[in-house]
């Protein structure tokens, strides 16, 4: 089946940004933080997988509605959207945090540690929506822009996308930001410093299941048969050859076999074996060019082997692009909150996915990487040690209403 276009559609320019002079940031006293951080600590007792952030989104929208703030639910289900408008500029822009946490038993003994078993946020997404709520409550207060805000609390970012689900169920149509912004920790980079990219930050997650099927035999007499085992071994090695010298070695391209299922008995030849794994990538030109040629490799090994080779290639999250511009302007106001030499440039993206890139799919916008420490002792994501640092807070909802302030400034 043709994969499908996935081109972006094109986009409005950005506003105009200039960072603010002198450097100014927002001002947060002792017990503003201590409140975000015991909203933090709640959600990571509490956490819920995607699509199911009931207790989590009712939490949300109450805070939001208790800082004077407009409150629209049922986008993806649990979805949340804040809208907080100022002035007269018809300028609108969105921010973004994921809510759901991950089917993991928390290894922690902390006070707020998971009181869900099978449940914890080790990803670090009870931090991001408590760092947007900050945002949103010092918004309401201050109130120094002029445009409308849009607080995007997105559901099911480790599962099926709850971006994706929100667009197709109408955000955009409904809600006319002009820009989208997103902030992931991002355990190994010091705290109090913040990485952004111009261009890919995150790769694609596409997942492909080959199924090989062939003439079962007697393992003593491999000839009376197709040896589907033999012919699935030279695909998984063949597959190799597709980042290595299939396509540009400058331009990143990762394929790996993940599971390999074929036979129940030591003396017989199995009919089938069945293999699996994912393809990363930066760019939809290189997914289409690696689905063509796995599409090839899988023919020609099954010619080869005179067995019946059938390739299902899915694409999930796309590769998560930056706008160059939106890159530039968020490392700017960045520099206003970090200082200059805090504000990284030069970090290699991931060959990990993230669904905020249907967001910036549509949209031009910029996804960074906020530090969250030196991740030692498990505090890494997915890891059942982890867990989101407090310290961070501050530096999240600085750089969130820096960025509200700079792209709709006050006149």
């Amino acid at each position: 089946m043709p994969s499908p276009d996935l081109s972006p559609e094109p986009t409005p320019t950005l506003p105009s940004v200039v960072a603010p002079k002198g450097g100014a940031i927002v001002a947060l006293d002792r017990s503003f933080v201590d409140e975000i951080t015991a909203i933090r600590h709640d959600l990571h007792a509490h956490p819920e997988l995607g699509l199911a952030e009931y207790r989590t989104s009712d939490k949300v929208a109450a805070f939001l509605e208790s800082y004077g703030i407009e409150v629209h639910r049922g986008l993806a289900g649990t979805g949340v959207v804040g809208v907080l408008r100022c002035g007269q500029s018809d300028h609108m822009i969105g921010l973004r945090a994921d809510m759901d946490a991950l089917p993991l038993t928390e290894m922690n003994g902390f006070p707020h540690r998971s009181q869900i078993p099978g449940c914890m946020h080790a990803c670090g997404h009870d931090g991001h929506t408590a760092m947007l709520l900050g945002a949103a409550k010092k918004l309401a207060e201050t109130r120094h822009f002029n445009g409308t805000v849009v607080f995007i609390f997105q559901p099911a970012e480790e599962t099926v996308g709850g971006a994706r689900i929100m667009i197709e169920e109408g955000f955009l149509e409904q809600f006319q930001i002009e820009s989208v912004y997103g902030i992931h920790n991002w355990p190994g980079l010091p705290l109090g410093q913040i990485a952004v990219h111009s261009g890919p930050v995150m790769a694609c997650a596409d997942a492909i299941d080959i199924t090989v099927r062939g003439h079962g035999a007697h393992a003593a007499m491999p000839h009376q048969g197709n040896d589907v085992i033999l012919a699935a071994s030279h695909l998984v090695t063949a597959l190799q050859a597709v980042s290595a010298r299939a396509t540009d070695p400058l331009e990143a391209l990762v394929v790996s076999i993940t599971r390999f299922h074929a036979g129940e008995a030591y003396n017989i030849l199995p009919e089938e074996a069945r293999l699996g794994g994912t393809v990363r990538a930066f760019s939809v030109a290189l997914q289409d060019q690696a689905e063509a040629l796995l599409t090839r490799i899988c023919a020609g090994i099954g010619t080869a082997f005179g067995v019946q080779i059938t390739l299902e290639y899915r694409r999930g999250y796309p590769p998560t692009l930056n706008d160059p511009a939106a890159a530039e302007s968020c490392a700017k106001i960045a520099e206003t909150v970090f200082g200059k030499s805090q504000v990284r440039r030069d970090l290699q993206p991931s060959m990990g996915s993230e669904d905020f890139a249907y967001f910036l799919r549509e949209r031009p916008g910029c996804y960074v990487w906020l530090g969250n420490g030196p991740g030692e002792g498990g505090c890494t994501l997915h890891n059942p040690h982890y867990d989101f640092n407090d310290s961070a807070i501050p530096y999240g909802i600085r750089y969130w209403v820096a960025l509200a302030e700079t792209l709709l400034p006050a006149s």
